[in-house]
């Protein structure tokens, strides 16, 4: 169902009045109102990340500490941990430090 068709599918033998199409048309909102805010959690959660993973880079010295290579080695490291999510690049990591 979209949301230009607020009406039930009638697929059962049931009487379908207009507050039960009022009352689902209402859950379908929620259910993606919750979704848009469940999205907005995960943006914000995966920011604090980046952001902490940039001040651990900065804070550690990690390059005086571990050589100059170690931004690629950390991408490397955490793209072979995590190969299905994006945005380890070692291009991605320098903006975050």
């Amino acid at each position: 169902m979209n949301k230009k068709n607020p009406y039930a599918v009638r697929s059962h033998d049931v009487h379908l009045d207009s507050e039960y199409t009022q009352w689902i048309t209402d859950v379908k909102e929620r259910y993606r109102r919750a979704q848009i805010r469940a999205a907005i959690k995960v943006n914000s959660e995966q920011l604090r990340f980046n952001w902490q993973l940039g001040r651990d880079l900065v804070i550690k010295k990690a390059e005086e500490k571990w050589g100059s290579g170690v931004v690629e080695q950390v991408s490397l490291d955490l793209k072979a941990e995590f190969p299905d999510v994006t945005g380890f690049s070692t291009t991605n990591l320098w903006y975050m430090k």
